[in-house]
């Protein structure tokens, strides 16, 4: 792995954790969230620390180089959390979608009981 590689690695994982430390304390992330981000950046920290890691992981999956194996490997985990974000959002757009037919339903209640107090007032 090229020195230059692991500058970049090194200062991009120091980013990402500053940045997600910021959102933290701004109340703009859940902290369950943060810390899918905060292992990202530690394991980005890892391997441009110790470069004989990635070296022997990339080894025994057989890929062309290590910074091949580093960009694969960091691809498929964001896409793993994609995946699960997506499913988290299908979910929450399914509640989403009960609960305002159950709202929906709540208001035709309440302006049937209205039509029907109306109606025994002018009687």
């Amino acid at each position: 792995m090229t020195v230059l590689l692991r500058c970049v690695l090194i200062s991009v994982s120091i980013l990402l954790t500053c940045y997600v430390l910021k959102r933290i304390r701004h109340s703009k992330m859940k902290i369950e969230d943060s810390i899918f981000w905060v292992m990202f950046s530690l394991l980005l920290v890892v391997f441009s620390i110790f470069p004989r890691v990635a070296d022997f992981i990339s080894r025994i999956v057989g890929t062309y180089s290590t910074a091949n194996f580093i960009f694969a490997f960091m691809i498929f985990i964001l896409l793993s959390k994609v995946f699960f974000q997506s499913i988290k959002i299908s979910q929450l757009e399914r509640r989403v979608t009960e609960l305002i037919q159950m709202l929906a339903l709540d208001k035709e209640v309440e302006k049937g009981k209205e039509e029907k107090k109306s109606e025994a007032d002018s009687n």
